[in-house]
């Protein structure tokens, strides 16, 4: 059984071990980079977004219709000589299993690579009922050797080097194995694998599609394993997910489109495997082959009725949600999941698992849409994550006080502006300059890791009558969402754009009744009160007054496009406001770029070079790419790629104060991609990430400025 941590001490603790791990990050993050091109390599010259939908709706399609699916399956299947088996818990997928190895005189089973039956837990069930069971997938099969679980659902070992690899097979083979000849060390995998096919009785495979219309079931590998252990034995079981229940072929393989891809970056995996009926077999005394399918519910059933989280069992296993993770990609899979590992682990281990299996790492989410985007079935991951976190609260039956106190301040305007306006007082004797000269002892080191700027004394607000530019005739009527950061923090940030724009013919207004766009609430699972939140902004900004809603953070424009319409929802409806809130609401660089079409006559040449961070919110949450970018060069800027630089920099609010040892990490990176750019300013489109990165480079003493787009064009803007 495989041990998580059920409260955060104990978690914080693996977290902090695990970050000792160097070969672990580095061959991670080696992969993520090497996947990012080899996907989309694969995906070159096709409709991504339209297969991605074409699969999402199949699955949507299929899902109600799961108990008629299956009477259809069996119906097929058991006419052809299969039997056909429904499980309601996982205890109860492996009594069936072992009982159809007792009666036909099982002794020795071969396995291909299943999560449903790691789900299970198979394995301790059949050897505890004496049947030798060994993994073929040659990941699971060193990792069956070392006694530990999957890191990852298609490659199960990746975080283990060749060394590790080498002593292990040293041991199994008893001779010395040197681990820099791969092929030799594959070959010592054959050697012992091969007389376990022969020699089985049984074999154990999962399945990736079961198709009704045939009572065929399809199974998509890299390796030749799971055909030899479907093949060969006199017995074959498949256990699959009721969840895997699919109407035809034609659904399978449009899905096997996306999946290979999406899985490895390859345009078709090695082996594709159609399986019906009753095979001849020479091992068998009948001649053919005796064939069960096991059916698993484990919640899926009521899961697929469920108006929220049905979404998850469109998942089709590719895994691409640890693949670009930035979490995964420093923790790994075997402190960043259960069983089912990645983002799409962290809600499945709830429904499938429990809650104490869920309650900490539940919480290790940066919301930073990367399993979204990537998800071949879209999924809205990061959402679903929340929701989740509210479910354990719920169950758990209290919320922690952090939550309470943030749901009431925050739920109230004014009270929550006034402790803002009023904390700049507080903060004086932890203060330097601009900057938080230390952080309060009860944060401790952990926290140090960066430098905090300090609230500002007068907020955008306070400043905006005296300071609001006049613009006759204005072409343009735009409201300004500031948020909390510029308007507390960085409100030059604030006044930069508004100036820039005014000089292009905007008028720019602020709402004063608008407040926090309810993001943190959310994170938080604070739901009620972020709809409240919500629904406050919505009477602040009166869509009907302005041609645009200007967000100068990709946080809060995100935040308001995508997830104040699930919020704001009436039966199942978007109000009229809300659509009309997310047509209008658009960020600076996009606004500039579209909008006001700026050109390269309304700038001097800096002669600066320029790295660029985007922001999670902006490229994955508002899926603006190229905007800013055009923007930089328009702006006579030198713009310097940089090495992930669409990858999260670890701020994402309260994040970094829950995971501080991961903020850090992602921050560090970020820091050092940055600098190697041999840019001389780092700009951003975020607040948060303006905060995070240059908090970092005063931290390494970096001669980098960082800034925010508003920022730069207004400094080498032409001057009338």
């Amino acid at each position: 059984m495989i041990k998580t941590p059920q409260n955060m001490k104990d978690y914080t603790d693996q977290i902090r071990a695990t970050l000792k791990e160097k070969f672990l990050q580095t061959t991670l993050n080696n992969f993520a980079t090497s996947y990012k091109a080899s996907r989309a390599k694969a995906f070159s010259g096709m409709d991504l977004e339209g297969l991605r939908e074409e699969i999402a709706c199949a699955k949507d399609a299929a899902l109600p219709r799961l108990e008629e699916l299956l009477e259809e399956f069996t119906r097929h299947a058991e006419a052809d000589g299969v039997k056909v088996h429904f499980a309601k818990t996982a205890q109860e997928a492996n009594a069936i299993i072992a009982a159809i190895a007792k009666e036909n005189n099982v002794k020795t089973i071969v396995k291909s690579k299943s999560m449903t039956a790691e789900e299970t837990f198979l394995n301790d069930h059949l050897e505890k009922q004496g049947l030798k069971v060994t993994e073929t997938d040659l990941g699971e099969w060193i990792i069956q050797l070392r006694h530990a679980g999957p890191s990852h659902m298609v490659m199960p070992a990746i975080h283990l080097s060749r060394y590790q690899v080498g002593d292990l097979f040293t041991g199994v083979s008893g001779e010395e194995q040197d681990p820099e000849n791969i092929d030799k060390l594959v070959k010592v995998a054959r050697k012992q694998l091969r007389p376990r096919f022969i020699e089985a009785d049984m074999g154990i495979s999962g399945a990736n599609f079961a198709m009704a219309d045939s009572g065929a079931i399809g199974i998509v590998t890299n390796e030749g394993n799971a055909r030899l252990t479907t093949t060969l034995p006199r017995v074959h079981v498949t256990l699959a997910g009721v969840d895997k229940l699919i109407p035809d072929i034609k659904t399978a393989l449009t899905a096997i489109k996306g999946l290979t891809r999406n899985a490895t970056g390859q345009a078709i995996t090695s082996y594709v495997t159609w399986i019906k009926g009753q095979p001849p077999c020479g091992a068998s005394e009948k001649e053919v082959k005796t064939r069960h399918i096991v059916f698993l519910d484990n919640g899926r059933l009521a899961l697929a009725k469920d108006p929220v989280f049905s979404e998850v069992l469109r998942c089709i296993r590719c895994g691409a949600c640890a693949n670009v993770c930035p979490i995964y990609r420093i923790l790994g899979g075997h402190t960043y999941g259960h069983v089912y590992i990645g983002a799409i682990g962290l809600i499945l281990t709830f429904f499938y698992h429990g809650r104490d299996n869920a309650r900490a790492i539940v919480k290790n989410c940066l919301n930073c849409q990367s399993c979204k985007v990537v998800c071949p079935a879209k999924i809205d991951l990061p959402y679903l994550i929340k929701k989740v976190y509210r479910e354990v609260m719920d169950e758990d039956g209290k919320r922690p006080l952090r939550n309470r106190l943030l749901a009431r301040v925050m739920g109230n305007r004014k009270l929550f502006h006034t402790l803002l306006k009023n904390a700049w007082m507080a903060q004086a004797p932890i203060a330097d300059g601009p900057k938080i000269r230390h952080l309060p002892t009860i944060f401790g080191r952990k926290h140090d890791f960066r430098t905090i700027p300090v609230l500002a004394k007068h907020p955008l607000r306070d400043q905006w009558s005296t300071f609001k530019p006049v613009v006759k005739n204005p072409k343009l009527k735009v409201a300004l969402f500031a948020g909390c950061a510029q308007d507390f923090i960085y409100p030059q940030q604030a006044k930069d754009a508004v100036s820039l724009l005014a000089s292009y013919g905007v008028d720019v207004d602020l709402p004063m009744d608008q407040t926090c766009c309810g993001l943190p609430l959310l994170m938080m699972a604070e739901n009620e009160t972020a709809k409240e939140v919500a629904e406050q902004n919505m009477k602040a900004l009166n869509t009907d007054k302005y041609d645009y809603i200007l967000t100068l953070c990709a946080s809060c424009g995100s935040h308001i496009k995508e997830n104040y319409p699930k919020l704001l929802q009436k039966e199942n409806a978007v109000p009229e406001g809300v659509k009309k809130l997310e047509d209008k609401i658009i960020d600076f660089s996009s606004f500039m770029v579209n909008v006001l079409k700026v050109t390269a006559d309304d700038f001097r040449v800096s002669g600066k070079k320029v790295a660029y961070h985007a922001p999670c919110h902006l490229c994955r949450g508002l899926d603006v790419v190229e905007e800013p970018r055009e923007l930089m060069r328009v702006a006579g800027l030198d713009y310097v790629p940089a090495a992930d630089e669409d990858v999260c920099c670890g701020f994402s609010g309260s994040y970094s104060v829950d995971f501080p040892e991961v903020s850090e990490q992602l921050l560090r990176r970020k820091v050092a991609n940055m600098e190697a750019t041999g840019a001389d300013i780092v700009v951003t489109d975020c607040p948060g990430c303006v905060m995070q990165i240059s908090g970092g480079m005063d931290k390494h003493a970096s001669r980098m400025r960082v800034c925010h787009m508003a920022e730069i064009l207004q400094e080498f803007r032409k001057k009338e």
